[in-house]
């Protein structure tokens, strides 16, 4: 079952499947406090050469690094990308239709990751023009590609983020009130935008709800006066609801809105 890798690079191709990686690696270990702030301990050679801004750190180091990394990356895909909004959107769509396993997870999931990658995809763009070809071309040194990758995605989130949401956050960090929020770590960015993330969708699953409780409430209404109470008003709504979302063209108004929801 699934995508094969090969399927999976014809599909989005072999080039955006390496710049998006790569992008993504970056924004990892710039999620990472110790990332930046790392410093050489003992006879560990944790940073080669010595002269100015060319340092780099050696390979051991950045073979840990990125194995470390790519272990924080499904963490990253939900918590600094759309994904969250995406996939309980969707979740909800699933409940108020009343259909408990169509469309599967499987379908779900993978709908709401395609969606993050499109409306990520200017973001990831971003971090790998900006960051990840100048780190390789030695441009920059491998810290300051971690603040360059840091800005795209920081303003993508904050973008989405409520300012109620940052002030609890920052009010319960203590942080000082000069801090502003492109200046705040990305430990009190991350958990504001995943707050608004999760009203938002919650907003966005209300009004989905509302046309199919109508139809339940008008089903169970009609069953009740014909006194047909042993029959389940879910399992006569249920087509209703269906040929009601199927012929409002429901996917493509919902997928559409989901994506122009993020404000750009």
């Amino acid at each position: 079952m699934g995508f094969e890798l090969s399927s999976f690079r014809r599909v989005l191709g072999l080039a955006t499947v390496r710049r998006w990686g790569a992008a993504a690696l970056l924004v990892v270990l710039g999620a990472l406090p110790w990332a930046v702030h790392a410093q050489p301990a003992g006879n560990l050679p944790l940073l080669v050469g010595s002269g100015g801004g060319n340092s780099s750190f050696s390979v051991p180091i950045q073979t840990l690094l990125f194995f470390t990394a790519m272990s924080f990356l499904p963490a990253v895909l939900l918590m600094m990308t759309g994904f969250t909004r995406i996939v309980i959107v969707l979740s909800l769509l699933r409940q108020a239709l009343g259909t408990q396993a169509a469309p599967p997870n499987q379908v779900v999931v993978g709908l709401s990751l395609f969606l993050t990658f499109f409306v990520m995809g200017p973001t990831l763009d971003r971090v790998y023009q900006e960051a990840y070809v100048p780190y390789t071309t030695s441009a920059i040194s491998f810290e300051q590609a971690l603040v360059k990758a840091d800005a795209p995605m920081r303003q993508f989130m904050l973008k989405q983020t409520r300012q109620s949401d940052f002030a609890l956050f920052a009010r319960l960090a203590k942080l000082d009130p000069s801090v502003t929020a492109e200046t705040a770590p990305l430990r009190i960015v991350v958990p504001a935008f995943v707050t608004s993330e999760l009203k938002t969708a919650f907003q966005i699953g209300f009004m989905i709800f509302i046309p199919f409780l109508v139809i339940d409430m008008v089903v169970s209404s009609i069953l009740m006066s014909l006194g047909m109470m042993m029959l389940s008003p879910v399992l006569v709504a249920l087509p209703f609801k269906m040929m009601l979302f199927v012929l409002a063209d429901g996917w493509n108004l919902l997928i559409g809105s989901l994506a122009a929801s993020f404000v750009s």
